[in-house]
């Protein structure tokens, strides 16, 4: 299959937004969700923005998947490093290997960037990606534990 991967523009936010949609519900949290079309468009491609957006299509310009990312800061190696928040393929075009030819476009970025690491999080049940992951040479950081403050928690801890 002829796959082409391409920077998003702000008019693929509607697109983006199905996608994170789909994902969502794929990893159990679709009511978690609260993107809109406008706050992708502000958020991706505004002027304060901080993540950039590929887009990867088929030969025939239909949008399969996307990958959302950011740089990160490594004090250790004092680099940037690259964070994949998002990657995404379509049910159908699964084992096309457009998940691959992303992670493989991104890491190039990252190398051309100069970026120390390329790393990303996937959850502990998500085989499929995992089998994806440790096929390329990725490896589990396991001594690490991710905590996070959201929503109502974060407002009471930031206002003391």
């Amino acid at each position: 299959m002829t796959l082409s991967i391409r920077d998003a523009v702000p008019a693929d936010a509607a697109v983006i937004l199905r996608f994170i949609t789909e994902l969502a519900v794929y990893e159990k949290a679709g009511h978690e969700v609260e993107a809109t079309v406008e706050s992708l468009t502000e958020s991706l491609f505004g002027p304060s923005s901080v993540s950039r957006a590929i887009i990867c299509e088929t030969a025939d310009g239909t949008a399969i998947g996307f990958a959302v990312w950011f740089k990160s800061f490594s004090t250790w190696q004092a680099k940037n490093g690259l964070y994949l928040e998002d990657l995404y393929v379509t049910p159908e075009h699964r084992g096309s290997g457009a998940g691959r030819r992303m992670l493989r476009h991104l890491a190039r970025l990252a190398v051309s960037e100069g970026c120390g690491r390329f790393e990303w999080s996937v959850l502990d049940w998500n085989t499929p990606a995992i089998r994806v992951y440790e096929a390329i040479g990725a490896e589990p950081q396991s001594e690490w534990v991710r905590y996070r403050l959201s929503g109502e928690t974060l407002r009471a801890f930031a206002e003391g």
